[in-house]
């Protein structure tokens, strides 16, 4: 049967409420041992529309789902179609302060880890080293017949070729790094299958709707483990696949941090939560810790 993923989540009443204070979080990154987990609004700085904020991508579009993509040769092609608009940008973006403060975080001996719900590589571009990409990363593409895995900028190439002068005018991006087209635009948009086999390319991204892989969940449950704390940045929490590492180092007495705008869904579960703007509050606590950027690293990483 298919289901739809979650896509929102309404706040309650009852949450407690955010504050303007990010001491707790500088006195956190002080102690060390502080695993980061980040979510879409780190990289809204960057020029990549998050999901659920006050300009998010939800508000007008729903993203494809594990089982329609696979089971609908035309959603398939609606997807590529999109995919490979948004690829032109989305694949141009570099990392902003935010990344570039939890690199510094971590060149300083601060973090014990980086888990990312993102897709866009922008924290190893910005230089954080073992990175782990929950949900994949839109700079691989997999066969989903052979798994034969090749660079995204390849299947540009071809998707270019196959598909020459195809540019439709006045589309959005959205942060699983495909843009908004109407059926007319997608028009015939040509998919073009793997290389090696023939069979259906995927990008190697965990669409809504799919499983993580359960080896990469054990890797960031043992990364909870051992961590001091829990820092959240940018994420509102909304589907378990981040939540569950909230919940995680919650019931192991860690303290979880939360540097987000707007309320999310793991408030509950967290020590405090900074709403402020995430790049900004970064910077400074950068500045109040000494740690200093490193505003060279602005290589893409998926391209």
């Amino acid at each position: 049967m298919r289901t739809r993923p979650t896509l929102s989540w309404t706040p309650t009443a009852d949450l407690p409420p955010g504050t303007t204070d990010p001491g707790p979080v500088a006195d956190a990154l002080r102690a060390g041992g502080v695993l980061v987990l980040s979510g879409a609004g780190m990289s809204t700085e960057s020029g990549i529309p998050d999901y659920r904020g006050e300009r998010g991508s939800l508000r007008r579009h729903t993203p494809m789902t594990y089982q329609e993509f696979t089971s609908s040769a035309r959603a398939r092609r609606r997807y590529w179609a999109r995919g490979h608009l948004g690829w032109r940008t989305f694949g141009r973006a570099v990392p902003n302060d935010g990344h570039r403060a939890v690199a510094a975080f971590q060149r300083y001996g601060m973090l014990s880890g980086v888990i990312t719900q993102n897709v866009d590589g922008l924290h190893q571009a910005a230089g954080s080293e073992g990175v782990v990409e929950l949900h994949g990363s839109l700079g691989r593409v997999v066969c989903l017949s052979c798994g034969a895995l090749s660079p995204r900028r390849e299947l540009a190439r071809r998707l270019e070729e196959a598909n020459a002068g195809f540019a439709p005018a006045d589309v959005a991006l959205n942060p699983d790094g495909d843009a908004d087209l109407t059926d007319d635009q997608v028009g015939d948009f040509r998919p073009v299958p793997c290389a090696i086999c023939g069979g259906i390319l995927k990008p190697d991204v965990v669409f809504f709707g799919e499983t993580v892989p359960p080896q990469r969940v054990g890797h960031c449950r043992a990364l909870v483990d051992a961590a001091t704390s829990l820092l959240v940045l940018g994420s509102s929490l909304t589907v378990m696949s981040g939540l569950r590492f909230v919940s995680q180092a919650a019931r192991a007495g860690k303290p979880v941090l939360i540097v987000n705008r707007d309320p999310t869904r793991g408030d509950r579960h967290a020590a405090t939560r900074v709403a402020l703007p995430l790049g900004a509050t970064l910077t400074a606590l950068a500045d109040g810790l000494g740690v200093p950027l490193d505003r060279q690293a602005t290589d893409h990483a998926t391209t």
